[in-house]
């Protein structure tokens, strides 16, 4: 039976192979995902758990872009802010999910080279961007809560826009000599990735070549699109609080640390797992430890920041209820 079973693998890898004319060298044509669990039992399970997880990221964040859209109490540089992260996390979780669903109940599980390249630089597009955009939002609340008077002044839409673009330019730009680099060298077999999608530690450590120089490149890149943000996200935050505790009030206090809470909370959840996938040294490489930990910031950050935005925030409440025809009960 175990003859069998390396007979049939070797075949199937044999098959997503391709050669090289005039070398006696093969090269991987696609690659295999092999996910959570090879059970078809564990598989459906997982299937009904990560398509509710999905539905409700998709709708969650959707619905908080179409209420700062139709609401013109919300067309403030917050609700722009906010809208445009809600936009980046449905965008992100859709790069990974509907595939990994799919393969949950197929019986191939996988992805063209080319597939696995695009994946690889969408998820780090829209990931490199957000960790960006989280400096921009922390600049926003700054500056809401230190120079509440010039608060619209100081970030006009023109700014609004620049910003927002910036953190684009900045992801997409990352990603592109991330995802480069990565799928740049030789994959001559084996081709199966232990994740369910193709992100680049995974896909690099399948390289039959040292990658010590990746691994360099992206911790340079990975000092840039965590490290600075962070640091720039702390600096923030020292301010804020300075400008929180000059307030005499305590309702005031609690009012201005409730406007940061939602956002530190959202940003804890975010960089702590994405920088120890991106930034831990190769050696430490756990594949199913990585699995569960990008789970957690690719899919439980985006079904959670509708949850923490809407529920602590007033504004949210009342335009869902304005939009359902139920304004006089927001008021």
């Amino acid at each position: 039976m175990c003859q069998v079973t390396h007979k049939i693998m070797d075949s199937l890898t044999a098959s997503t192979m391709w050669m090289i004319p005039g070398q006696n060298q093969s090269w991987v044509s696609e690659f295999i995902l092999i996910g959570f669990s090879s059970d078809p039992t564990t598989n459906s399970i997982l299937f009904i758990v990560f398509l509710l997880s999905y539905l409700s990221s998709v709708l969650g964040n959707g619905l908080i872009i179409m209420l700062v859209c139709l609401d013109t109490q919300l067309h403030t540089p917050m609700y722009f802010f906010l809208s445009t992260l809600s936009l980046l996390d449905m965008s992100y979780v859709t790069t990974t999910m509907p595939q990994m669903l799919v393969h949950l109940l197929a019986h191939s599980q996988t992805i063209s080279f080319a597939g696995c390249w695009l994946q690889m630089y969408v998820f780090g597009a829209l990931g490199m961007t957000e960790c960006t955009f989280f400096v921009v939002m922390a600049y926003d609340r700054y500056v809401a809560i230190c120079y509440p008077l010039r608060y619209t002044v100081i970030l006009n839409w023109g700014l609004c826009i620049r910003l927002a673009g910036g953190s684009w330019i900045c992801g997409l730009f990352s990603s592109l000599l991330h995802t480069f680099f990565t799928m740049s060298l030789p994959y001559c077999g084996p081709n199966r990735i232990n994740h369910y999608f193709c992100e680049g530690p995974s896909v690099r450590s399948l390289a039959c070549m040292d990658t010590h120089v990746i691994e360099m490149v992206d911790f340079v890149l990975s000092v840039f699109v965590v490290v600075i943000p962070i640091s720039l996200i702390v600096a923030s935050y020292i301010r804020i609080a300075m400008a929180i505790l000059k307030i005499k009030s305590n309702q005031g206090r609690c009012k201005a640390f409730s406007t940061c809470a939602s956002h530190l909370t959202v940003v804890t959840f975010f960089y702590a797992p994405a920088s120890y996938i991106y930034m831990r040294p190769n050696s430490s490489y756990s594949p199913e430890r990585d699995k569960q930990i990008s789970l957690f910031y690719n899919v439980f950050t985006a079904l959670l920041n509708p949850v923490v935005y809407s529920l602590r925030n007033k504004d949210i409440k009342r335009a869902f209820l304005k939009v359902m025809g139920h304004g006089r009960l927001a008021w």
